[in-house]
């Protein structure tokens, strides 16, 4: 019997809502089985490291350092059309503001600390974990940062918590670039498998996806009966934040999303945040 396929993404919704049909027997995986962890973003940009997992949900900024031994899936990503992460305050302050100040980051390997740097480079960089969702929030109000970068559910609730914006990133993205999309998250799958076993596990991941996109309503319900992150699950926030992030986008990234992941890896290349340029290599 083959071993299963070892399935790694973050405590998010639309990680979930993407890959909710296959693990619950809505599409035919045509003889594979797949075994799931959830794990904090980061944590998860650390572990494809260790190769102990075959298809990880990654921080696009993080296929720079990982692009050797793993392609980017070209389905199942998250991407911002003039939105993103959010930077938030107690109270109201600007970037400009904040230089030189503590800024709270989901991590060193995430999307979202990469276009900080590159919007707002005159920072001090603190790891807060996203899960808990309340800690980020927790952070600042207790002064342990200036300011927090939100990624996730968070970036919908801050108004709720008493902050003040300061900056969208994926706004501060679109200035930078004339307009071109942010490419947040995206699956990764490891070289390792071989061509044929890529091809299929690329294809049921997509096939997946597709059901999720067409039975919304359906993966929200399943999403609510298994849902271990809180306490309380909030159906309407969850198909907003659906909305930002498991949509047309995320089925097939189109010509733009691919233009912007390189133009990404070129900027963190000038600014001296990558070391190198890398070359993006797409799964069918």
């Amino acid at each position: 019997m083959a071993s299963p396929i070892r399935l790694a993404f973050s405590p998010d919704s639309d990680d979930l809502f993407m890959f909710w049909p296959l693990l619950q027997g809505k599409v035919d995986a045509e003889g594979l089985t797949f075994v799931a962890d959830r794990a904090d973003t980061e944590e998860l940009n650390e572990r494809v490291s260790r190769g102990d997992v075959d298809v990880s949900a990654v921080s696009i900024a993080r296929y720079a350092a990982i692009a050797d031994d793993w392609l980017l899936l070209p389905h199942g990503m998250s991407v911002g059309r003039n939105y993103g992460p959010v930077v938030v305050a107690k109270e109201p302050a600007t970037l400009a503001s904040l230089e030189g100040k503590r800024i709270g980051t989901p991590g060193f390997k995430t999307t979202a600390h990469l276009v900080l740097s590159l919007v707002a480079p005159a920072f001090e960089p603190v790891v807060v974990p996203i899960a808990p969702f309340a800690r980020a929030f927790e952070a600042v109000r207790s002064g342990e940062v200036a300011a927090t970068t939100l990624i996730h559910e968070g970036r919908l609730t801050y108004t709720q918590e008493g902050f003040s914006l300061v900056a969208d990133l994926g706004v501060e993205w679109s200035k930078l670039t004339g307009g071109l999309p942010l490419p947040l998250g995206g699956n990764v799958i490891a070289k390792r498998l071989g061509s044929e076993l890529i091809a299929k596990v690329s294809r049921l991941c997509r096939t997946s996806i597709a059901w999720a996109i067409a039975h919304r309503d359906e993966v929200i319900d399943g999403l609510a009966a298994g849902d271990e992150r809180k306490l309380g699950f909030d159906r309407a926030m969850v198909d907003t934040y659906l909305g930002l992030y498991a949509n047309a986008d995320t089925a097939d990234a189109p010509e733009d999303v691919r233009i912007a992941v390189r133009e990404l890896f070129k900027r963190a290349h000038a600014a001296g945040l990558h070391a190198a340029l890398v070359n993006v290599e797409y799964a069918p």
